[in-house]
Formats: structure tokens, C-alpha cells, sequence
């Protein structure tokens, strides 16, 4: 049987972390410290990787291929990627190294009674941490630069960015209890990521996608997410509200029923980690 926390069985995921929360707090930090450790410069280089692939891809679109659009009227086309960049990265890392959550954490599960559940969101939350620091970095600099985002943007940015937190929690919940029984599922899941940045309006808008293509977009959760929160960051549009609701509803549904198979499988990880 694993060491679960008696009085966290039933409860729910708000309760476990308010009852956990300094618990919760020392899983994030050693999850941030120990993905620098021993790092010249750790912090330095997470802004440098995505800043270098900035640069590549606005050279590679806008230098060579000279891909114009109208939401380039405005801005460079390194300010419309960047909107877009940094959720991605929150969202692709987060669930990463969410899914690796239980299997990293092996020792720790064997050993000590705590909701298992914490060391995923510490996961997520870490990764989220990191990138949004990063993300408020390169909205500085955008400024500074003279491409500031429009203000109203940022109060939609901190709606999105909340929903794609639940909604990638939710997924990670999910992909940690399936990781911990098949340990290939990390390699499909790299591959999935790696294909699904594509099908993300990331380097593109969505209104550049051909009708029937942009269908089958729209099963793609994220373009919900990304596309209204860079126009809204960009031009200030307010999203629709319509969009909103279905998105705040699929994130919800998304972490309950994530949240409900870990929990279901939890009490087997200590057999099989």
C-alpha cells in the first residue's frame, strides 16, 4: 500500500493545498533549485534558450521566407511570437515535467505519508514560475523598445495564463499516474508536444489557417487559450465570452477528471515506482 496521507483521501484539491501549503512551497522551490544546481548562469540560460529561438525563427520568417501578415502592421514579428512563445513553454514544460512528477519523486513516495498529488503540482507550478518570470522579462524589454503590450491585455493575460495553469495541472495529473505504470509515455509525450507546437498558432495567426484546416484546429484546446490572449495583449481585443466560458469549463473538467485518476491510482505507486 503507498504512503498516502490518511487525512487527505476524499478531500478536495483546494483543501489538500491549503492543509499542504508549506509543504507545496518547499516542493517548488527545490524543484527550482535543483533544476539550476550546479549551473553557471542557470536563470540566465532559461531566458537565453527561448530569446535564441526568438531570434532564429524571426530571421528564418521574417528575414528570409519575408512573411507578412496584418498582425505585423504594428509589431515585429518577434513581439507577435514572443505573446505566444512564453505560454507555450509554461504549458509544454509544465506538463513535461508534471507527467515525470511521480516517477522523479520515487524515493520520497516510498518513504514519507503526503498527498502524492503535490510533487506534480509543485512540478507544474515551478515550470510555470520559471516562465513567467521569463515571459515578464520579455514584455519589459518589448517596452522598452517601444512595442508595449496594450494594458487591458494584461488582464486578460492573467485570465488565460490561470486557465492554461488548471487546464495543464489537470493533463499532468493525468499523464504522472499513466507515466508511473508505462514509462515509455514520456517519449510519445515529447513527440506529441513536438507536433502539436505546429498545430499551435505560435508562429502564425489563426486567420492565415484555411477554413477546413482551422476545424480541426479548434480540438486543439491551446488555440483557445494563445490566440485570444496574444490579440488581447496586442490590439486589446476583449475574447469572446462564449470562448471563455467553454474554456474555463474544459479546464475544470480537465483537472477533475485528471484529478480523479491520480487519485484512483495513487495508492499503487509505491508497487510499481
Amino acid at each position: 500500500m503507498s504512503r498516502i496521507h490518511p487525512e487527505t483521501r476524499g478531500t478536495g484539491a483546494l483543501s489538500t493545498i491549503i492543509q499542504h501549503r508549506w509543504m507545496l512551497r518547499s516542493f517548488i522551490s527545490r524543484e527550482i533549485t535543483n533544476r539550476y544546481a550546479g549551473s553557471v548562469g542557470g536563470v540566465v540560460w532559461a531566458l537565453v534558450h527561448p530569446l535564441a529561438m526568438l531570434a532564429i525563427f524571426s530571421v528564418l520568417f521574417q528575414t528570409i521566407f519575408k512573411v507578412r501578415f496584418p498582425e505585423l502592421e504594428r509589431f515585429p514579428f518577434v513581439a507577435f511570437m514572443a505573446m505566444a512563445m512564453w505560454p507555450w513553454l509554461a504549458f509544454s514544460e509544465g506538463l513535461s515535467r508534471g507527467t515525470q512528477a511521480i516517477v522523479a519523486n520515487s524515493p520520497l513516495i516510498k518513504k514519507v505519508a503526503f498527498p502524492h498529488e503535490l510533487v506534480v503540482y509543485a512540478a507544474v507550478g515551478a515550470a510555470f514560475a520559471v516562465q513567467m518570470a521569463g515571459y515578464a522579462f520579455v514584455l519589459i524589454m518589448l517596452a522598452v523598445l517601444g512595442y508595449a503590450v496594450h494594458p487591458l491585455g494584461l488582464v486578460w493575460l492573467g485570465v488565460f495564463l490561470l486557465i492554461q495553469l488548471v487546464m495543464t495541472t489537470g493533463l499532468a495529473l493525468a499523464f504522472a499516474a499513466v507515466q508511473a505504470f508505462i514509462r515509455d509515455f514520456e517519449q510519445f509525450l515529447s513527440q506529441a508536444l513536438s507536433v502539436l507546437f505546429y498545430l499551435t498558432p505560435i508562429l502564425y495567426p489563426i486567420s492565415m489557417v484555411p477554413s477546413p484546416f482551422r476545424e480541426v484546429m479548434d480540438f486543439n484546446p491551446l488555440v483557445h487559450v494563445i490566440e485570444p490572449m496574444r490579440q488581447a495583449l496586442l490590439f486589446g481585443t476583449t475574447p469572446s465570452w462564449l470562448n471563455l466560458a467553454g474554456m474555463i469549463v474544459f479546464a475544470a473538467l480537465t483537472f477533475w477528471t485528471g484529478r480523479k485518476l491520480f487519485n484512483r491510482l495513487s495508492p499503487h505507486f509505491e508497487d510499481v515506482t
